[in-house]
């Protein structure tokens, strides 16, 4: 049998085999950024995932960036997430939440009265943003005070306690993909002088802060997290990505934290610059949890990451996307159909609930 449907203890989580979806934005929640039914069904089509990661979800109503994404800070949002929880179980299923901040990564137009994003520093990254209607430069954030940190901390916390309402089976802590707590975390967004920059463990901190906070809510054994090391999306980059990531991992281990799932080096990153890859197989040994890749696997390529044990289970993202019976084609070496780009980030059915199965 290929070890990519070995079944894997994860936790208290039994996984079937070790095909998992990985977290994908898709912008198709209704207003309010409340989960509706056509999420439920997107989710309910794809339970066959040994682990579904739900798509990056907000904490706050500071911390959206993109239209038409999904929060977890309000009543009506837990209600919508109810469904796609019950739908997803409903089908033999388990699904995590991914708590997402974007910090900087946004506009005053999804902030509340307009106001300017926020991030460790006043960097404003380069490139534009869609605010739904048009392109736009990133404006210039403002650097969040110190006794502003605990309100963070507590919007994870009550995002956490909230995922768990709604039924999820754990969450993942979104510290990836250049959003806000990646941006506290690498030396190139993080230019504080307090005691959350400068050093390696005080770039590390609002991170553990965060990790504590939920753990405080799930247990560590129902608690992951999403690292990119290698990743350049959102114009990040670390003057040391071993040194600080090593630390992170060894931290996150004294935490008996469930899983890290470490990134490797993508076609994107290195269209986006990257040279060079720091991913799972250089961190392994650092973290003493499950670990969970992604990045462009197929089949063969999972199966040798699991062979190699320097991953214990991999995420698909887009082939996901397009294949909700996705476990059963690689099962069977079967083709997959194409995904539509266009309708990525579109709104309605198309491109989302229609993709067909094998059957």
């Amino acid at each position: 049998m290929s070890c990519l449907f070995a079944p894997l203890q994860l936790g208290p989580l039994h996984l079937p085999h070790r095909v998992l979806m990985a977290p994908l934005t898709r912008c198709r929640s209704s207003p309010g950024n409340i989960p509706n039914d056509l999420n439920a069904e997107y989710y309910r089509q794809r339970a066959s995932a040994g682990l579904i990661i739900g798509e990056a979800t907000s904490v706050s109503p500071f911390g959206y960036g993109y239209p038409n994404t999904p929060g977890i800070h309000t009543a009506e949002q837990v209600a919508g997430w109810k469904k796609v929880v019950q739908a997803v179980h409903s089908a033999g299923g388990q699904i995590f939440l991914q708590l997402w901040h974007v910090g900087r990564i946004s506009n005053p137009c999804f902030q509340p009265n307009g106001i300017l994003p926020i991030a460790p520093s006043a960097i404003r990254p380069k490139g534009q943003i869609f605010t739904g209607k048009e392109m736009v430069d990133y404006v210039t954030p403002r650097a969040l005070a110190i006794s502003e940190l605990p309100g963070i901390v507590a919007e994870y916390f009550h995002g956490a306690k909230l995922a768990k309402e709604a039924g999820f089976d754990g969450v993942e802590i979104h510290n990836a993909n250049g959003y806000l707590l990646d941006q506290f975390l690498r030396s190139g967004t993080n230019h504080r002088t307090d005691s959350y920059g400068g050093s390696v463990s005080n770039r590390c901190r609002l991170t553990l802060e965060v990790v504590q906070a939920v753990i405080q809510v799930w247990g560590a054994d129902r608690v992951g997290i999403r690292i990119s090391p290698s990743g350049v999306f959102n114009e990040m980059h670390d003057d040391n990505p071993i040194g600080t990531f090593s630390h992170l991992l060894q931290e996150l281990s004294k935490l008996k934290l469930l899983y890290a799932h470490i990134t490797c080096l993508t076609e994107q990153d290195i269209r986006h610059g990257a040279k060079e890859g720091v991913g799972p197989k250089e961190l392994r040994k650092f973290f003493q949890g499950s670990v969970i890749t992604a990045g462009g696997f197929t089949r063969q390529s999972g199966e040798q990451a699991i062979t190699e044990g320097w991953a214990d289970a991999i995420c698909y993202g887009v082939p996901f996307l397009a294949n909700p019976d996705l476990p059963e084609r690689l099962r069977m070496n079967a083709l997959l159909n194409p995904p539509d780009e266009a309708t990525f980030y579109a709104s309605g059915p198309k491109g989302y609930t229609d993709y067909p199965t094998l059957s």
